[in-house]
């Protein structure tokens, strides 16, 4: 991967973009690695904030989910392409660099959460575990707040799903495996390559592949249903490897795969596209031209039904093959349901014997 211009190590991405919201204007060129200290250039802020709300209500007909609760905002990860960098606008920060290096912390979500469950109308509905910003990042070593949700969870008997690309998860395997035995609990693993140089900078401080394929291979042996959500498919970067990516996730345990196909809302576009020049030079053309096919010849995409699934000759190729993969790796396997029974006997953190 030839870099013919100035690249910032250990972060996803290259610039800070215009925060539309906002009246400062950001320096879009960071100074280049090789000019800066180190600690400098990966410093990440932990901001504490206090929502009066933290449940998310999900609309989208796109989305089969009832709420989504997001512990941190903004994600150290970095993942180059996540729709949520879109979101740390709101709060006055860039979607570029700032979402890698600002995160808010809201540490009331575990309070906050119980007395919304607890309540005589509150009806159980799978709750998700992010919706927006991984929920097992960095922050999560310090501040525990996902665990500490789990474990209100398990008390009042709610059910809950939870997405990472980190293997923190493992930490909570004890709540886990007692949440699995009411069947409130599914978990998924973002597998997006197996090509760890192209992992390291589309995804530059995740787990590493290896690791989140033991993540799911200890989580199903202890038969916690696993997902392995091969999202997104980027187009000219690893739509190769849907048959392999599936084969390789079956293998280790997961009981279903999941895709979608890359969309650069709003400011990614931008941040996509100038990390990719950066990156690998030699196939920025060529990825952003079949973005742009699966698209409508856009970058963008925000019409229900299309926007996850994409449309055209290349988005139908991909389809196919994630089809196939089903077909020849998960065919004879299912994923239990929820049990949406055991919360009203528990909405006082206890059962309710009378």
């Amino acid at each position: 991967m030839e870099q013919k211009e100035p690249y910032l190590k250990g972060r996803g991405a290259q610039i800070n973009t215009h925060n539309k919201y906002h009246h400062l204007e950001y320096d879009k060129e960071p100074i280049p690695y090789d000019e800066w200290e180190e600690g400098a250039q990966i410093k990440t802020e932990y901001i504490e904030v206090y929502p009066k709300t933290i449940l998310n209500k999900v609309d989208s007909p796109d989305i089969g989910l009832g709420y989504s609760m997001n512990p941190y905002q903004g994600c150290e990860h970095g993942c180059i392409y996540c729709y949520a960098r879109n979101s740390h606008t709101y709060w006055g920060y860039s979607a570029g660099l700032d979402f890698e290096q600002k995160i808010l912390v809201k540490k009331d979500v575990p309070k906050i959460l119980e007395a919304t469950i607890k309540k005589p109308s509150w009806k159980a509905i799978p709750i998700m575990l992010s919706g927006n910003t991984d929920c097992y990042q960095p922050a999560e070593r310090v501040y525990k707040i996902t665990r500490q949700v789990l474990e209100i969870l398990w008390k009042y008997r709610h059910p809950v799903s939870l997405i990472t690309k980190n293997s923190l998860i493992l930490r909570d395997l004890d709540l886990l495996k007692e949440l699995n035995s009411c069947d409130l609990v599914h978990v998924a693993v973002s597998v997006t390559t197996l090509d760890e140089d192209l992992r390291q900078v589309l995804e530059p401080r995740t787990a590493s592949i290896k690791s989140r394929l033991k993540t799911i291979q200890e989580l199903a042996a202890h038969n916690i249903p696993v997902t392995a959500m091969l999202a997104p498919i980027i187009p000219g970067l690893n739509d190769h490897e849907i048959l392999q990516l599936a084969e390789k996730t079956a293998e280790a345990g997961a009981s279903s795969i999941g895709s979608t196909i890359v969309r650069l809302n709003g400011d990614i576009a931008e941040i996509f596209e100038d990390w990719i020049r950066k990156a690998m030079p030699d196939r920025a053309d060529r990825v952003l031209n079949r973005i742009r096919d699966c698209h409508g010849g856009k970058l963008n995409d925000s019409r229900f039904g299309t926007r996850m699934r994409g449309e055209g000759n290349i988005a139908e190729i991909i389809h196919q093959q994630v089809a196939l993969a089903k077909k020849l790796y998960f065919k004879d396997k299912e994923r239990r349901p929820y049990n949406l029974t055991l919360h009203e006997e528990f909405k006082d953190g206890q059962l309710k014997l009378f």
